[in-house]
């Protein structure tokens, strides 16, 4: 018997959402292992046939290296970047040159999205009315070769001069990014160090399975964690008076789910 892998570490290795991967274990795509009651195992050497085999979609892979002809893989730029032909269910950013393609968000991320940012629009309503709250997809260029899709942003009312008609061009005030599964590491570790080299002064990360935000303000050039909160914890934030999260509402998962 070959290597044998969670449905997370073959969600990696294809650079898959673990949601793909469920999906297409239930369309038996992908050979599994029952190792007991929702525990669930994977032969490696038996999922590598089945995508060799072409059960697993190629549109469902990784983007490969030169795959659109524009540029290499850390060489990516906007110019190159906005060349890329649209993809019904996935969505690109550039990091440090490199191409990424992702799957679209999941339905819970979303819903965590909007009830973030609805009381998010409340708030700088009265804090910043000069201020602009949006939502993803919109293009946040910060270098040539770092270009972002934050779930959130928000750009203060004296900073408007970096808002052009198709994109963001500069670092916002405010940049708050829905981890999922699949891209923890990025967005914790990778867009993390963009921002920060790029001088966002507020990150914030929040975790749906966790049921936590973390919000990172930028210090002396080093993002420094003030706040940390779930639900029933009360959001205050020092940079923000007045701001009050109800993150019950931002974490919400309906029963069915």
């Amino acid at each position: 018997m070959g290597s044998l892998l969670t449905a997370q570490e073959v969600a990696e290795m294809l650079n898959l959402s673990v949601d793909t991967v469920w999906r297409y274990t239930r369309q038996k795509k992908i050979p599994v292992m029952e190792l007991g009651k929702k525990q669930y195992r994977y032969e490696k050497e038996a999922v590598l046939a089945a995508l060799t085999a072409g059960k697993i979609p190629a549109e469902d892979l990784p983007v490969k290296e030169e795959s659109f002809g524009y540029a290499k893989q850390g060489e990516y730029t906007y110019e190159d970047y906005v060349r890329i032909p649209e993809e019904p269910g996935y969505r690109f950013e550039v990091l440090e040159g490199m191409l990424i393609k992702e799957p679209s968000p999941t339905t819970h991320h979303q819903r965590v999205v909007f009830a973030l940012s609805r009381q998010l629009a409340d708030f700088f309503e009265g804090f910043d009315p000069e201020g602009e709250l949006f939502i993803a997809p919109l293009d946040v260029t910060l270098t040539s070769r770092n270009v972002v899709q934050p779930d959130i942003l928000f750009i203060s009312g004296s900073r408007r001069s970096i808002m052009r008609p198709e994109r963001i061009d500069g670092p916002c005030d405010l940049v708050v990014e829905v981890m999922s599964p699949s891209n923890r590491r990025k967005d914790r570790l990778r867009k993390l160090e963009i921002y920060r080299r790029a001088g966002v002064p507020h990150y914030w990360l929040v975790d749906p399975e966790e049921n936590i935000l973390e919000a990172f303000v930028l210090r002396d050039e080093r993002y420094v964690l003030i706040v940390v909160s779930g639900p029933g914890d009360r959001f205050a934030h020092p940079d923000f008076p007045g701001l009050d999260l109800d993150l019950a509402k931002v974490f919400y998962r309906p029963e069915y789910e």
